[in-house]
């Protein structure tokens, strides 16, 4: 195994300046979500341990569970090979869906038909 430092700033953001962000249950490795960080994002996770995302919406940093309580703790941060992607590995507070769902996964395909695969949290 080799290391180097890392700069943000060496990741593949796309056109706007973003990458895809998906988030994983370090413990469970259950996919919680996916959303968006900017270079600035990746920093401040990596300088704050609290993960922080970029709200295409507000055109504003968003520090998951800020507001709503169920924050994501940083265990880890990879990025795929193409280094166009990245993995945040979280200790997750509570829901990590805005809908009040474990995972913002809930919904498969089977058949040919949308089954819900859990409830809200309450």
């Amino acid at each position: 195994m080799t290391s180097a430092a890392f700069d943000p700033a060496s990741l593949k953001y796309d056109d706007k300046g973003l990458i895809p962000a998906i988030a994983q249950d370090a413990e469970t490795h259950e996919v919680l979500m996916m959303a968006w960080m900017n270079a600035e994002c990746v920093a401040k996770t990596l300088d704050t341990g609290k993960v922080t995302y970029w709200s295409r919406s507000r055109q504003a940093f968003w520090v998951k569970g800020e507001t709503s309580g169920h924050l994501q703790t940083l265990i880890d941060l990879r990025y795929d090979c193409d280094q166009d992607c990245i993995l945040v590995m979280v200790h997750q507070e509570g829901p990590a869906c805005h809908t009040n769902r474990r995972s913002c996964f809930y919904t498969a395909v089977r058949e040919g038909e949308t089954v819900e695969l859990m409830e809200p949290m309450v």
